[in-house]
């Protein structure tokens, strides 16, 4: 089938589900297994581009006008096929549709942005303001927000600004300026630095009144709902030290690892590319896994970053208690990993509280006996999840 870019070509068949676009003009030649980042095939699109295409993206009608209600913006963002761009992918629809039970007082834009080498919520901020603040105004008449506050890092001072000057005069919008601290882009901790609340244990912001959304996805719907497009491509971090040509690139959904890292150009000894950040992301197994909505970035490594993690063993915990302190949401991470190892996943989640762990790292990265202590808990949550269906 010959499809154009831009052009919806899924349509989203449950309330978790988004639609696909088209990313480029060409021929849909199958629909058959692909690589994904987690180990598994996956079906996808297999599209063939045509070569003498100009890749024009067909702008549609906006399928909002200024008299839309909550309903319809949100069915529209879901038809758009946004989700959140901050790297969770997590249906952008599904968490601003509210309930009747339920209301918010404050929406959150999230530019914080923590992640060593990740830059690209820092450059949609700087060249994209006004689609940030047309995003804003469809999310606080989804969520019926009274005021937003926008939250930006202190080493992002000229985004800062920028989005202050895009702001019409008297919009309940404000932007804060935030210390630099790892991990604050998490949602959990980002309310809770900015507003003060504690969202509680296997909670939503929607507990504390407050809807959080990152600055890129913002900028997205802005984007897409007043031309009726859809997301078909995203803004990716390319870098890290393996990498010769770097920077934030607008990468077509679908693009294969390989085609990127052949584009932009490695250095020889690269050894390991991760999907995402050093911190959250996940190491690649094979080139021909492809970029999707929720890749944030491509970060080349070499011999020199890769080759301590290869030499290196893991020893015995030493109960030194570096994971307890570093733990952003004062989980006990040896625990957990003790229990991880004996299989005893309940455990973790009824007495230890699992599931509100957001995967950051941080526990991993202090341990001085190497233990992959946040990769057990990702081998559990999936194991629960499993077992849960």
């Amino acid at each position: 089938a010959e499809v154009t870019r831009g052009q919806r070509i899924a349509d989203p068949d449950g309330f978790m589900s988004v639609a696909i676009h088209a990313p480029a003009t060409g021929t849909i030649r199958s629909l058959a297994p692909s690589p994904a980042i987690n180990g598994k095939m996956q079906q996808a699109f297999f599209l063939e581009p045509f070569p003498a295409s100009t890749q024009e993206v067909m702008q549609g009608n906006s399928p909002v006008d200024d008299s839309a209600d909550p309903a319809k913006i949100v069915e529209s963002i879901q038809l758009a096929g946004v989700v959140g761009l901050g790297g969770a992918g997590f249906p952008t629809h599904a968490k601003i549709r509210i309930p009747d039970e339920k209301h918010v007082d404050t929406l959150v834009i999230n530019g914080a942005e923590c992640e060593p080498y990740l830059t690209t919520d820092h450059r949609v901020m700087l060249e994209h303001p006004n689609d940030v603040i047309r995003g804003i105004s469809y999310l606080m008449r989804a969520v019926s927000a009274p005021r937003t506050i926008i939250a930006v890092e202190s080493n992002k001072p000229d985004a800062a600004e920028t989005l202050r000057q895009a702001i019409p005069p008297n919009a309940p919008i404000t932007v804060e300026v935030l210390p630099v601290k790892y991990p604050q882009g998490a949602e959990k901790m980002l309310i809770t630095a900015l507003l003060g609340r504690e969202i509680p244990s296997r909670g939503l912001p929607l507990d504390v009144h407050t809807v959080c959304v990152n600055v890129g996805t913002t900028a997205e719907i802005g984007k897409s709902l007043p031309q009726g497009t859809g997301l078909h491509e995203r803004v990716v971090t390319v870098g890290g030290p393996g990498i010769k040509d770097k920077g934030n690139y607008r990468i077509p959904i679908g693009t294969t690892l390989r085609y990127i890292l052949d584009t932009v150009g490695t250095e020889d000894d690269i050894t390991m590319v991760v999907m995402g950040g050093p911190m959250m992301g996940n190491a690649a197994s094979s080139l021909e896994i492809p970029i999707t909505k929720g890749s944030t970035g491509v970060i080349a490594l070499t011999e020199r970053e890769t080759g301590p993690m290869r030499t290196r063993h893991e020893f015995p915990c030493i109960r030194c208690g570096f994971c307890v302190d570093a733990c952003p949401i004062f989980l006990n991470p040896s625990q957990l990993g003790i229990l991880a190892k004996d299989g005893d996943y309940a455990a973790m989640r009824e007495e230890h509280h699992l599931m509100d762990c957001f995967e950051c790292g941080c526990c991993t990265y202090v341990c001085p006996s190497h233990i992959p202590l946040v990769q057990s808990f990702r081998i559990a949550k999936a194991a629960l999840r499993r077992e849960a269906v």
